[in-house]
C-alpha cells in the first residue's frame, strides 16, 4: 500500500506529507484549499504528463515522494521486466523543474514516466470525474466485465488470435498479388529469360572482352615492340646479354685480386637469369600476336550485345544476371503460387475455425458474467440511492468475430421502477455514474489485485442519507483495499479510519496548503464544519455521525 506522499512546491503545496493507513483514508477540507492538487500530485508520481505550470510560484522545481510497502507481487513481476530492483520499501520519485523537464527515480535508480506509468498501474486506482466518465466508453465496460469474469486471459487468446488470422490474410493477399503481378508480366519476363541465357552471359565477361579488343586492334605495334625487347635483351650488337658477359669478365679480374668480392657472383647470375626469362617471354608474346580481323569482329560484336544487354537490364553484367533471375523466380511464382495459396487457404480455415471456438468459449464466459455482474450491482443500487434501479449487462452480437471478441459489451441501466433499461451513456447523470462506478468497485474488489483506491468527486450529485451509504460501501470496499477518498459530505467522512485535512493559508503573500491529521474533538469541529456550521446542532449532529461510522478514530 501507499504509505505516504511527500509533495514539495507544487502549485499551492509548499510541502506537505501524507501518512497514510490501511482502510478508510478520508481527505476533506475547504473548496480551493488544495484537496485535489494531492491527486494531481498522485498521478504525476504515477506516470502523468509533467507540466512546468504545476511548479509552485518562485520555486525551481516541484518534487513528489512515494512510500510503498509491502511492495505487491504484481509490482515486483513489473520492476524485473524494468530492470529495477524490487526493495521494500518502494520509493517513487518525481521531479519537474520550472523549465518544464521531468525526471523519475526508483529506488535511486533513473527511469522513465513509462516506466512509472506502468508500475503504477499495479499499485494504485484512480478514480476521479475523467475515470468515471470513461465508464461510459464501450471498452471501458468490457474491461470491467472481462475483470470481473476472470474472462481477460479468454479475450487475450481472442486477440491473439484475431492478429495471427489477420496475418495469415495479409500473407495470403500478398502472395495472390505477386502471383498476379507475375502473371500480368509474364511475356516480358520470359523475354527476359530468354535473351540473358541465349546470350550465355559470364559474370566479368565484358572485362576480358574489352581486353583482348584493346590487343588485337595493336597487335602490329604489340608484335613490334615486343621483339624490339627480346633484341634488346639478347641481340647480337649492344644487347643486355653482351653487357653482361663484359661485367662477368671485369668480375672475374676483381676476384683474382680480392676473393671476397666473390659474394657479387649470385647477384650477377640472378641478372643472367632474370634477363634470359623476361627474353623470352618477350619472344614468345611476339609470337602470339597476329592481326586476325575476323576475330576482332567478333570479340567487337560480343561486347556490342553485352553492352545492350547491361543498358537494358541495370548497366553492369551483374545486374543482368540478377535481372534475369528475378525473372526466372517471378515465372516460377506462377507455378508455386497456387500450391502455396491452396496451403494458406487451408491454414486461414484452420485459424478462422480457431478463433470463432475461441470466441464462443469468451462469448460464454462473459454471459456468465454478465448475469453475475447485473445481479449483484443491482443489490447495491437501493443501498447508493438508487432505488428501483436496476443494472445489467447486454451482449450484441457483432457481424463477424474481431479483435474483442464476437459481441459489444453495453451496460443498461434503469434508474426508475417501471423504466425501460437504457444504454448507461443515455440516461445516467454525473451523481448517478458515480454511485454506479462505485457499486461496480464494491463488487469488482475482490478481483481487483491493485492494493489502492483513490476516489476524487465520488459524492458529486449526492448529500444526506445517500451520502451516508455511499460511506458504507466505500468501508466495504476498504475492507479489502487501501481507500483514499477527498470529500465534501460529512457522511462520508465519518466512515473513515483515518481523517487528513487540508487547509490553505498565505505565507509571505503566496497561497499555501497544509495537511494535519484530526484527532478525537478536531475531528468533530471538521464534521461540523461540513455539515454547515460550529453550533451545538452542528457539532452534535457530528458526534452522532461518528458514534454510527464504522469508526470514530
Amino acid at each position: 500500500m501507499l504509505s505516504s506522499l511527500r509533495v514539495r512546491d507544487l502549485t499551492t503545496i509548499a510541502d506537505v506529507t501524507l501518512e497514510l493507513a490501511d482502510g478508510l483514508n478520508i481527505l476533506t477540507g475547504e473548496t480551493g484549499a488544495g484537496k485535489s492538487m494531492l491527486v494531481d500530485a498522485l498521478a504525476l508520481l504515477l506516470g502523468d504528463r509533467a507540466d512546468r505550470a504545476a511548479v509552485r510560484p518562485g520555486a525551481t522545481k516541484a518534487i513528489v515522494e512515494g512510500v510503498i510497502s509491502p511492495v505487491p507481487r504484481a509490482t515486483r513481476d513489473a520492476l524485473d521486466a524494468s530492470g529495477l530492483d524490487a526493495e521494500d520499501p518502494l520509493v517513487i520519485r518525481r521531479e519537474v523543474t520550472a523549465e518544464g523537464r521531468s525526471r523519475a527515480w526508483i529506488n535511486g535508480s533513473p527511469t522513465t514516466a513509462g516506466v512509472l506509468a506502468t508500475i503504477g498501474a499495479t499499485l494504485v486506482d484512480l478514480h476521479g470525474q475523467h475515470q468515471t466518465l470513461q465508464l461510459l466508453e464501450g471498452g471501458a465496460q468490457r474491461d470491467l466485465l472481462d475483470a470481473f469474469g476472470d474472462t481477460a486471459p479468454a479475450a487475450k487468446a481472442v486477440a491473439d488470435a484475431w492478429r495471427d488470422l489477420g496475418l495469415l490474410r495479409a500473407e495470403r493477399d500478398a502472395l495472390a498479388a505477386r502471383r498476379d503481378a507475375a502473371e500480368r508480366r509474364a511475356d516480358w519476363l520470359r523475354h527476359v529469360v530468354d535473351e540473358v541465357d541465349g546470350a550465355k552471359v559470364i559474370a566479368g565477361e565484358d572485362d576480358q572482352l574489352d581486353a583482348e579488343v584493346v590487343r588485337l586492334s595493336h597487335a602490329g605495334v604489340l608484335g613490334e615492340e615486343a621483339r624490339r625487347l627480346a633484341e634488346a635483351l639478347d641481340g647480337d650488337e649492344g644487347s643486355a646479354r653482351r653487357a653482361l658477359g663484359q661485367a662477368e669478365r671485369a668480375l672475374n679480374a676483381l676476384e683474382r685480386h680480392d676473393p671476397a668480392l666473390g659474394a657479387w657472383r649470385e647477384l650477377l647470375d640472378g641478372a643472367y637469369a632474370q634477363l634470359d626469362e623476361l627474353a623470352r617471354l618477350a619472344s614468345q608474346y611476339a609470337g602470339t600476336l597476329a592481326e586476325e580481323p575476323t576475330r576482332l569482329g567478333e570479340l567487337e560484336s560480343r561486347r556490342d550485345l553485352l553492352y545492350t544487354l547491361k543498358r537494358k537490364h541495370g548497366g553492369t553484367l551483374d545486374a543482368v544476371l540478377a535481372t534475369r533471375d528475378a525473372a526466372r523466380a517471378e515465372l516460377d511464382l506462377i507455378d508455386s503460387a497456387e500450391f502455396d495459396l491452396r496451403a494458406l487457404e487451408a491454414r486461414l480455415g484452420a485459424a478462422n475455425s480457431g478463433l470463432a471456438s475461441l470466441a464462443a468459449a469468451l462469448t460464454a464466459g462473459r454471459e456468465v458474467a454478465g448475469t453475475r455482474l447485473g445481479r449483484e450491482v443491482t443489490r447495491l443500487l437501493p443501498e447508493l440511492g438508487l432505488v428501483g434501479g436496476r443494472f445489467d449487462v447486454e451482449l450484441q452480437q457483432n457481424a463477424a468475430v474481431g479483435e474483442h471478441g464476437a459481441e459489444e459489451i453495453v451496460f443498461l441501466v434503469q434508474l426508475n421502477a417501471g423504466m425501460e433499461p437504457r444504454p448507461l451513456a443515455r440516461v445516467a447523470s454525473g451523481g448517478e455514474l458515480s454511485r454506479l462506478m462505485l457499486a461496480l468497485k464494491v463488487v469488482l474488489a475482490r478481483e481487483d489485485a491493485v492494493p489502492t483506491l483513490v476516489f476524487d468527486e465520488i459524492d458529486q450529485g449526492i448529500g444526506g442519507e445517500v451520502g451516508g451509504r455511499v460511506g458504507a460501501a466505500l468501508a466495504q470496499v476498504a475492507a479489502q483495499h487501501q481507500v483514499l477518498v477527498i470529500t465534501h459530505l460529512p457522511q462520508i467522512a465519518a466512515q473513515g479510519d483515518r481523517h487528513l485535512r487540508i487547509a490553505k493559508a498565505t505565507r509571505d503573500g503566496v497561497a499555501t496548503s497544509d495537511v494535519e491529521r484530526l484527532h478525537g474533538e478536531d475531528r468533530v469541529l471538521e464534521l461540523a464544519r461540513m455539515l454547515g456550521g460550529a453550533g451545538d446542532a452542528a457539532i452534535g449532529l457530528a458526534r452522532a455521525l461518528l458514534d454510527g461510522g464504522v469508526s470514530a478514530r
